[in-house]
Formats: C-alpha cells, structure tokens, sequence
C-alpha cells in the first residue's frame, strides 16, 4: 500500500521560512517524479514544485527564487524549502507521485 506523508508545516510570519517533507512507502520511491501541489480556500489545487526522479526541478513562477524541492531517495522523502514566504503563500501544501497518489496535506499559514 503506497502512503505519503507530509509534515513541517504551521504558522509563520511573512517573510519566515518552513521546510515541507513527504515521505513516501510502499513504492519503488526513486523511480518516480514528484511533486508539490497547494490549494488555497476557494481556489483550485496548483502545482507549486516538482522534481524528477534524476533531480531535475520545475518551479511555479510565483515560487521560483523562494521554495526549493530536493529529494532524498535513501530515505524516501521529498522536502520543499520556502523561504521568504507571504500571505499569499497560505494553502494547504499536498505530496503528489504521479498519476495516482497523494499525501493528506499539512497546513501552511503566513500571517502576522
């Protein structure tokens, strides 16, 4: 049985930093890409960062320069680093391996 779990997240002050991690079982883990999707209230799920299964990055423009996906295959974790994080950064923060798994979610909150 494939499970992802998330963790990491919590409330911060604009312009703090949060490390997201996503760690993954039950699957070959380094075989697959994967990403990070957020979904804010009353908005759809976006794509915020993804990761190959050899290291190569995407970014979301709204993001690029702030987060940093990385992955760990000895461990089975993919982390997102955000840093200089804003209000507009608030959503629910969601682990995704491509078509068909996704983790539970972990909150993320930028307020002062």
């Amino acid at each position: 049985q494939v499970q992802l779990v998330e963790s990491g997240g919590g409330l911060v002050q604009p312009g703090g930093s949060l490390r997201l991690s996503c760690a993954a079982s039950g699957i070959g883990f380094s075989t697959y890409n994967m990403d990070w999707y957020r979904q804010a209230p009353g908005k759809q799920r976006e794509l915020v960062a993804g990761i190959s299964r050899v290291g190569i990055t995407y970014y979301a423009d709204s993001v690029k320069g702030r987060f940093t996906i990385s992955r760990d295959n000895g461990e089975n974790t993919v982390y997102l680093l955000m840093n200089s994080l804003k209000p507009e950064d608030t959503a629910v923060y969601y682990c995704h391996l491509a078509p068909l798994y996704w983790g539970q979610g972990t909150q993320v909150t930028v307020s002062s």
